[in-house]
């Protein structure tokens, strides 16, 4: 084609109207679509610029969209000098569309990193549909930029390549999950936003009501209620995509906002619900990362979780079990252990393998610092000698007897560190799980691609207050015990187990359920457990109370955490990477800077007034 055939220009609206001829078409392939097979194509284009490349004389773009990327070719005979100076001008992200005819790329240029690799498409038609002003920074570059940059032109940030992953990762997760459940019969039922603030667990995000002045709608914790209710009018497997909203502390993992799976069968029980996930885990893994994964998915209760782990959401990826070594502390000197254990707390440790020679004193000191952090008094540890001794600085308080005796109980073997901690059974747990934790990680215990999954069941049905005194629902108030447990509803609370259940991916909680409550008179003996007056009761939760009167089956269910799951089917520990639009830590928007003010006719028209906290001198 001639150089003077060849065109720049910028959009004209009417193209987006039906095309009179072919050439008003605004695409014809996407930008990862084109292959060899489509040489000598004539093809229209259309994407943001991703880099260009100036060499010598002729122009090289990597046109991207969300398909892929393109390499397109402005040089001559196709374009004259002037015009390739002119493209070479066109800001990085702008938006163009081109036509040409896609071409071999020249032999040894092929890039096997593309899927379009083999290909390029030189330009005769170059087409600015809108220009970028400079961008704080680029979806390419390859250090990325702060995180509250990111938040800030999230617009920017989505276009990566890695949010994009990540984003139809999502799409395909939820997917898997909608078709896994219509295959099993359940129906889709939306409940509402706007319902009624049940105070329990976290802070409810309260909306004002205009037509009823003082009155207040709560945006929803979860689905809980609704789903019961459903349960009760016969709809027997319910499932839907719930928004829900609390507003707690935020942390990694958590959103001010999230998405779960929600579901909820009726005339089950725990084995039949956590059966039927099994079912969806094994599916997701397959069609997400090819594995197999074998069922049943393996189970422990809470009570062993806490012993072995020191956790309800163990990961399992890799061992070092926890091990119980308070009766051999009872028989030492070693002040420390010997008072622990006199006062009828715990020495528990560590075994970890072949770690001797990796930490150093001083490293084992930043240890002892970080488990302080979790309650701890401090960090008592032995090193296995080649000969099988224990050393360590407190050695010299043991016989030798109860060293030996130690190292067997931990299963110590030449090279291995013993790792220790003496306290409380709750400061045991929190510093020995959070050592294991990182010790995992520091040492590479896993891989960052295992999958590992399975169930905790059999929860405590309460845990108590320290400060109030009273009894707190472990999972939610709606919750059955055990049936070996319901006697002990009014004599030994704290013995009651719940038919509660908690999914576990790569140490997570990656889902919750339980069999529900589905009699009014065990559901208030647990509200006045739970310091719930019979009044309050009615106020609050009567018409779950009233639908209880009137036959309601046997159901339970489990609420599937949608971001969490993507964030640990993606390999990711941070769920802001697998939300389109989060929140930050401060639960706030950078990008549409929200929450923001709202103006005095707003208010007032809600009947509200804003009175702000006085300053901190």
């Amino acid at each position: 084609m001639a150089a003077a055939a060849f065109r720049i220009r910028r959009l004209d609206p009417s193209r987006f109207f039906p095309p009179s001829d072919p050439e008003s078409v605004l695409r014809t392939h996407t930008c990862g679509q084109l292959r060899k097979s489509d040489v000598g194509t004539e093809v229209t284009l259309c994407g943001w610029v991703e880099n260009k490349r100036d060499h010598g004389g002729a122009v090289f773009i990597d046109l991207r969209d969300r398909y892929g990327l393109t390499q397109v070719v402005i040089g001559p005979p196709e374009a004259t000098a002037a015009q390739i100076e002119n493209v070479g001008r066109v800001p990085a992200e702008s938006v163009i569309l081109i036509r040409g005819t896609v071409s071999d790329r020249l032999e040894g240029k092929s890039n096997a990193k593309l899927a379009t690799g083999d290909i390029e498409v030189r330009c005769n038609e170059f087409e600015i549909l809108n220009t970028c002003q400079t961008p704080p920074f680029t979806p390419g570059q390859s250090e990325l930029p702060g995180e509250d940059l990111r938040l800030k032109y999230r617009f920017l940030d989505l276009r990566r390549s890695d949010m994009q992953r990540s984003l139809f990762l999502r799409s395909k997760i939820i997917k898997i999950m909608r078709d896994y459940f219509a295959e099993h019969d359940f129906v889709d039922v939306e409940t509402p936003i706007l319902g009624r603030s049940t105070p329990e667990g976290a802070r409810d995000y309260l909306v004002p009501s205009r037509v009823h002045p003082g009155s207040f709608y709560a945006l929803p914790q979860s689905p809980q209620l609704y789903k019961q209710i459903l349960m009760v009018a016969g709809f027997d497997r319910y499932v839907q995509v719930a928004k829900c909203f609390r507003d707690e502390d935020l942390r990694a993992d958590r959103q001010p906002e999230f998405t779960q799976l929600d579901l909820e069968m009726s005339f089950v029980d725990s084995d039949d619900i956590m059966g039927l996930i099994d079912g969806l885990v094994a599916r997701t893994a397959k069609e997400v990362h090819g594995k197999d994964i074998q069922l049943p998915l393996p189970r422990m209760t809470y009570d062993e979780a806490m012993r072995r782990f020191g956790h309800d959401a163990p990961d399992l990826r890799f061992g070092m079990e926890i091990t119980d070594v308070t009766e051999v502390a009872k028989k030492t000197e070693f002040r420390v252990f010997r008072a622990t254990a006199d006062a009828g707390n715990f020495v528990r440790g560590l075994r970890v393998e072949n770690a001797a020679e990796q930490y150093s004193r001083r490293q084992i000191d930043e240890l002892t610092n970080f488990v302080k952090d979790f309650g701890a008094k401090g960090l008592a540890w032995f090193r296995v000698e080649a000969d099988g001794s224990l050393w360590s600085p407190v050695a010299k308080n043991f016989e030798a007897e109860h060293l030996d005796e130690i190292k067997s109980l931990m299963g110590g073997q030449p090279g291995d560190l013993l790792m220790f901690l003496a306290d409380t059974w709750e400061v045991t747990c929190k510093g020995l799980n959070a050592l294991r934790k990182r010790l995992g990680a520091e040492l590479k215990l896993y891989d960052d691609d295992a999958l590992h999954c399975s169930w905790v069941t059999e929860f405590p049905m309460f845990e108590k207050d320290e400060e109030s005194g009273r009894w707190n629902a472990m999972h939610h108030p709606f919750t059955a015990p055990l049936k070996s447990d319901l006697e002990k509803l009014g004599s030994e609370p704290q013995a009651c187990r719940a038919q509660a259940y908690d999914l576990v991916i790569n140490g997570s909680e990656a889902g919750g359920g339980t069999i529900r409550i589905h009699d009014q008179a065990t559901q208030s003996q647990v509200f006045g457990l739970l310091g719930i007056d019979e009044a309050t009761a009615e106020d609050r939760f009567g018409f779950l109370l009233n639908a209880l009167r009137f036959g309601a089956p046997p159901h339970g269910g489990i609420a599937l955490g949608i971001d969490r799951w993507v964030m640990l089917f993606a390999g990711l520990d941070n769920i802001r990477e697998v939300i389109a639009f989060p929140k930050t830590q401060k639960a706030s928007d950078l990008m549409t800077e929200a929450p923001g003010n709202v103006d005095d006719a707003q208010l007032a028209e809600l009947h509200l007034r804003t009175v702000l906290p006085k300053p901190k001198a």
